[in-house]
């Protein structure tokens, strides 16, 4: 019989001076731990459980101060990204380096003990250079957000004290809105994945996670993976079977290139798939706007109604952005799945074009994993078109005139 060991680590890299102000002037003080430095940042919050190895490395967090709602993190450490799943992509992270400017958590975990772990988080935030702060009220730190909205932030984490007037000046150049970080997150050259004998889907990359790759791959497609900026006439150079537009971060408007090559996407009646940010962009290629929700939606468990079966599914999401539904119409566009909670847009879908897009994570990452039919959609809007996809259609109630052929005489008991 075989065992395993179970390694058991100690965090190391903590104990820090550490402080967050917020552009309202409020301070948190806690523990630094990662990297001893100072940064800006939009500060939001996730309210998911687990996954935080996907959730850091997720490119969609890029500019921002991410701050977790459960109370301790840590626990089960850090695997390692030489671990890869069958199609060669690691196992348990969704980029290669972590994304957030810093972490802001309630308790770090004293050991990571798990059959995987290589490193604690403390060192993981160490090696990338990324600080952390733990020892904050991090529930009160979110109700500030819920009630005023996404704020910037500073954090400051040093090996000796810290006085405010450095955070002020660190919190004065601090900017979010309007910036481009698709040169951050996306590839600068075409990737290829999976086997070069299959035909392909060109994946747009404005932050893409190894998850979606992973997913396009599962229906049977490679994957070109493109930057952002690629042309329509690169994208259709691959003769691909679709075109997969990724999440990211940021405001959309920011992605005029992408959004042009979207734009000849649906006009040209190319497969399209938006995902997150893919959903904006596809939204304003057709003539839509979008806005900045309040403080957005980021977690494991909101849910989402399927406008077509009135199905509810609990998603997992990381987005800042929405679209205006007013501005829908004359776009060719009809709201595919709404958001349980707060009415908002969470999917869109061409009325006579194969193109469909959703504002949540279907391929989820860590979870949970009820909207994978969204990539096996869309390959069937590639092989059979849009009215013969799964699901495409709400199943029929039986109207009055088939119940009083069925029961017989009008009056007559079934």
């Amino acid at each position: 019989m075989r065992v395993q060991k179970i390694p058991t680590l100690q965090q190391t890299y903590t104990g820090y001076a550490a402080k967050l102000m917020l552009e309202d002037g409020s301070v948190f003080e806690g523990i630094g731990f990662g990297y001893p430095s100072e940064i800006a940042g939009e500060v939001v919050f996730n309210t998911g459980m687990v996954g935080y190895t996907e959730t850091l490395t997720d490119p969609s967090y890029r500019g921002q101060i991410l701050c977790l709602t459960y109370p301790l993190i840590g626990n089960y450490g850090v695997p390692s990204f030489d671990v890869v799943d069958q199609y060669g992509l690691p196992k348990f992270f969704e980029s290669e380096k972590i994304q957030v400017r810093a972490l802001l958590i309630h308790d770090l975990s004293n050991i990571a003990s798990h059959w995987s772990c290589v490193r604690t988080l403390d060192q993981w935030l160490y090696d990338e250079k990324i600080p952390g702060i733990y020892g904050i009220d991090t529930r009160e730190l979110t109700k500030k957000i819920r009630v005023h909205g996404v704020m910037m932030g500073a954090v400051l984490v040093s090996e000796t004290p810290i006085e405010n007037s450095r955070l002020q000046k660190v919190l004065a150049s601090a900017k979010y809105d309007g910036l481009n970080f698709m040169p951050e997150v996306s590839a600068s050259s075409p990737q290829e994945y999976g086997d070069k004998n299959s035909e392909c889907i060109v994946v747009l990359d404005t932050g893409v996670k190894y998850s979606i790759i992973r997913n396009i791959m599962r229906t049977g497609y490679r994957t070109v993976r493109l930057p952002w900026d690629a042309s329509y006439e690169q994208v259709m150079s691959y003769n691909p079977k679709g075109v997969v537009i990724s999440n990211g971060p940021g405001d959309p408007k920011v992605c005029t290139s992408t959004i042009k090559t979207a734009t000849k996407l649906i006009k040209n009646d190319t497969p399209t798939l938006g995902i997150c940010l893919g959903n904006q962009i596809l939204a304003l290629a057709g003539g839509a706007d979008t806005y900045k929700l309040k403080f957005g939606h980021r977690g494991q468990n909101k849910p989402c109604i399927d406008k077509r079966s009135s199905q509810v599914y609990v998603t997992s999401q990381n987005h800042g952005y929405g679209i205006d539904p007013k501005s829908l119409v004359k776009t060719g566009f009809k709201v595919w799945f709404s958001n349980a909670d707060d009415d908002t847009i969470e999917g869109i879908e061409h009325k006579n074009k194969p193109v469909i897009a959703v504002q949540f994570h279907p391929e989820a990452s860590p979870g949970p994993y009820d909207c994978m039919f969204v990539f096996d959609r869309f390959k069937q809007i590639i092989t059979s078109g849009m009215e013969d996809s799964p699901r495409a259609k709400t199943p029929r109630k039986k109207s009055k005139r088939r119940t009083l052929r069925k029961g017989g005489k009008k009056g007559a008991k079934r």
